[in-house]
């Protein structure tokens, strides 16, 4: 039985601000080795249950995050800053599960700590047909494209309620309580450990369950930019519509290809620095 997790940083029990999830900073080693030992506990509980091979792709920032050789299981490990799949390079339909780890909020929720939306910098707000989406929700376009469901996801509670929309039945490890967009009430890490071991047991125990995501298609992917410039240049990919000052909208009847749109808009974005 195969796994594919996709790891961010954000949604770590502790992790409250960008010096602690960011290299260079002085506390980034200490916050990294508490996101590995949150992905090992995942991997660890999927162990239990029987899973054998797992492909954990670093997603957060540079993408070079994980200690390798204390991957547990054995575990694949795809890093490397430039993916073109990004969050979900290296998902096909031969895995049989997707854990989400310390995922976070969306930018458009209400103080769940350090929320954003792929580009927090261009990215003011985005909506997949119309409802309010995070990176897991638009991650889901492509577990849909290969038929794999998303089972696990840790993070805090609008983590798991953003998740939900697009999973209903994805298990949650819920490892802190947002307070603001800069603050939270966190687990102890190793009592975080011990829930998202649980919860991944529970996930890959019930696999047969848990219901794949089922985005109706044609989605809609409804963009809202923090000024004009960028709604402007995302125009140039086609099939982008511009639908106002500073919002775009991208449908397509492929959940695959109006990911990759996207994915392609967010590497776009990043070439305006204000």
């Amino acid at each position: 039985m195969k796994i594919y997790i996709s790891s961010d940083m954000e949604g770590t029990a502790g992790v409250v601000d960008w010096t602690q999830c960011l290299h260079g900073n002085p506390e980034y080693g200490y916050y990294r080795d508490l996101l590995q030992n949150e992905i090992n506990a995942s991997i660890e509980g999927a162990l239990a249950a029987g899973a054998t091979e797992f492909l954990v792709n670093d997603s957060h920032s540079s993408m070079q995050n994980l200690k390798p050789a204390t991957l547990a299981g054995k575990a694949r490990y795809l890093s490397g800053k430039h993916k073109p799949m990004y969050m979900m390079q290296g998902l096909d339909s031969s895995f049989d599960a997707i854990f989400f780890v310390s995922y976070h909020g969306s930018m458009s929720s209400e103080g769940s700590v350090l929320s954003h939306t792929y580009n927090p910098r261009a990215i003011a707000d985005i909506k997949l047909n119309g409802k309010i989406v995070s990176e897991a929700g638009l991650n889901s376009l492509v577990a849909q494209h290969y038929g794999v469901p998303i089972v696990l996801v840790t993070g805090d509670e609008t983590t798991r309620i953003e998740t939900e929309l697009w999973s209903p039945d994805v298990r949650s490890a819920v490892v802190k309580e947002s307070v603001s967009r800069l603050a939270a009430n966190s687990m102890h890490p190793v009592e975080a450990c011990e829930l998202i071991k649980s919860k991944a047991k529970d996930a890959v125990t019930n696999l047969a369950s848990i219901r794949k995501p089922a985005i109706t298609l044609p989605a809609t992917i409804e963009i809202s930019f923090h000024n004009g410039d960028f709604a402007e240049q995302a125009t140039w990919i086609p099939g982008t519509t511009r639908t106002g000052a500073k919002t775009v909208e991208l449908t397509d009847t492929d959940p695959l290809a109006l990911f990759k749109r996207f994915i392609t808009t967010v590497f776009l974005s990043r070439t305006i620095v204000e």
